[in-house]
């Protein structure tokens, strides 16, 4: 791959950290805004919900603003997949729990549909942690972005 092709990768690529830190940023501060939303889908197992959903909503304005710096980025991003997977019960419970799916607004095929989204998301943050840029990895996620991003921007 010549210098070009390169500096139009890492440009891209710096594209989708500045679109994903103001996106976590946005979900983070929503996590604080409209508290019921996450609420919904909160496990019954699991205790403290408005706390969980408080502190987790800190750590992704924090994680989203630590993104943008090339020092903090790749703490940033491991900090970011770590919390998509402590997470990821409520995905399952909004697709077991007929209540939260109704609170939301939304179909069981919507829920099931939503779960595996978490995997695209994380691949981008292994991808946004790594100075040393894989050619082919570069590649599947800026093919996974988009559909991501659009995904995420229509819910």
């Amino acid at each position: 791959m010549n210098l070009d092709n390169k500096k139009l990768l890492y440009k891209i690529k710096l594209c989708t950290i500045y679109i994903m830190s103001v996106m976590y940023i946005i979900i983070g501060i929503k996590h604080f805004t409209d508290l019921n939303f996450f609420m919904a889908i909160m496990p019954p197992y699991i205790p403290f919900h408005k706390e969980l959903i408080y502190i987790s909503g800190f750590f992704e304005v924090l994680f989203g603003l630590l993104l943008l710096f090339n020092k903090t980025r790749k703490i940033a991003s491991w900090g970011i997949i770590i919390l998509l997977i402590c997470v990821f019960p409520a995905n399952i419970y909004l697709y077991c729990s007929d209540e939260a799916r109704e609170i939301l607004k939304i179909t069981k095929d919507q829920a099931l549909i939503r779960m595996p989204f978490q995997i695209p998301l994380i691949l981008i943050a292994y991808w946004h942690s790594s100075n040393n840029d894989n050619y082919k990895l570069t590649l599947l996620n800026i093919a996974i972005f988009i559909p991501t991003i659009i995904y995420f921007i229509t819910l």
